[in-house]
């Protein structure tokens, strides 16, 4: 059976965190998160991981050409031989030029790149919505998830606070970077007829089932 390699692309609060859990699970395929090998690599001391820990603990950027070698050490374990969920890389088009490169030097190729595509009104909602409580963490959200009495935590009564990642003008910074940087992929992977858009404002069940049934037909091509 060919391989499954795939890249999640899409705004801040899109879901993809949601649909990503789906995917691995439907799929058998390990979710790669950019941030979660690169902090893996740290902790384990690889080699790379050293050179990586170097420019985070000076508060500097890591360097392309680094994460891109972190992220194929990654994608030669034995569980991504099948295929990967990539999500979080790339985040430039440069990027993407420079993984399918490596991707090209390892004989694999991208099956697909799924973009969850939701407005920056609907992240908005969605994220300045969110409230946690100061005590356990528990999220709430006013209109999707709203406590018993506003403001308190319904389990042990804390009180509950918008975190500044879910303050609309954060939220606001993060899309003009998510537009500025991110969003040329999505004319990129079009143009390698790659990209398959979805529509994030669907409820999660009809935008896994869409995604589900895309992989499926993109699985059934690879058989004729």
């Amino acid at each position: 059976m060919a391989e499954l390699n795939l890249i999640l692309l899409g705004p801040p609060g899109a879901g993809k965190g949601t649909q990503a859990e789906r995917i691995t699970e439907d799929f058998n395929l390990p979710y790669i998160a950019t941030g979660n090998i690169l902090r893996a690599a740290v902790s384990e001391g690889t080699e790379l991981g050293i050179k990586a820990k170097s420019f985070m603990d000076a508060g500097a950027l890591v360097p392309d050409e680094l994460i891109i070698a972190v992220i194929l050490e990654r994608l030669q374990a034995a569980d991504a031989q099948d295929g990967f969920l990539l999500d979080g890389f790339p985040r430039t088009v440069p990027q993407a030029e420079a993984l399918g490169t490596q991707l090209a030097g390892l004989e694999r190729h991208l099956s697909a790149v799924l973009l969850i595509d939701v407005t920056d009104e609907e992240v908005v909602r969605r994220l300045s919505g969110r409230r946690v409580s100061a005590k356990t963490g528990r999220v709430y959200h006013v209109e999707f998830d709203p406590p018993k009495n506003e403001g308190v935590c319904d389990i042990d009564g804390s009180r509950l606070i918008q975190r500044d990642d879910d303050k609309p003008e954060t939220i606001l910074n993060r899309l003009a970077v998510y537009h500025e940087q991110t969003e040329p992929l999505v004319g990129f992977y079009t143009e390698l007829g790659l990209l398959r858009r979805f529509d994030g404002a669907r409820p999660p069940v009809e935008v896994h089932d869409h995604i589900r049934a895309q992989i499926a037909t993109l699985r059934l091509e690879d058989r004729i």
